[in-house]
């Protein structure tokens, strides 16, 4: 199975919020469907904060990944964070996750990304994917959130 990716748009969003809702429920998120397809509708629809990808074949994805988008002066300009990454049980380990990574990491380069991070539970097992990757903590910070 490819991990090929492809830009959501407005119409790809009854493929995508299920993936989304299973995404939400395995990690514990609450919300519901209306909520989260107002969530992503303007990425959908083009909002320069972020983008949704699906990954795998565009009709029956087997996940999807979002980025969403802001600048650094640290970094020297647009920073980017991995907002959601998902991959359905069935077909993880298969070694999707690196290669929509492989893939991703120098197309973002490319349209001039400076930084991509990522938040993850530390006993994920995604960890070592994301080392593979290059990602590695910052000594001295950690997320912080304040919720709206």
């Amino acid at each position: 199975m490819s991990a090929s990716l492809h830009l959501c748009t407005a119409e790809d969003i009854d493929v995508l919020l299920p993936l989304v809702t299973a995404y939400h429920n395995y990690a514990g998120h609450s919300g519901t469907d209306t909520e989260r397809r107002a969530a992503l509708m303007p990425l959908l629809q083009g909002t320069p904060h972020g983008v949704a990808y699906l990954i795998g074949p565009r009709k029956a994805p087997v996940g999807y990944i979002v980025i969403s988008f802001g600048y650094s002066v640290e970094f020297g300009g647009i920073d980017g964070l991995i907002d959601e990454f998902f991959i359905r049980s069935g077909v993880r380990g298969r070694g999707m996750g690196s290669e929509v990574l492989a893939s991703l990491l120098p197309a973002l380069s490319e349209h001039g990304v400076k930084a991509l991070h990522l938040k993850v539970t530390t006993e994920s097992r995604a960890n070592r994917l994301f080392a593979r990757a290059g990602f590695r903590p910052r000594d001295g910070y950690h997320l912080m959130t304040r919720v709206f």
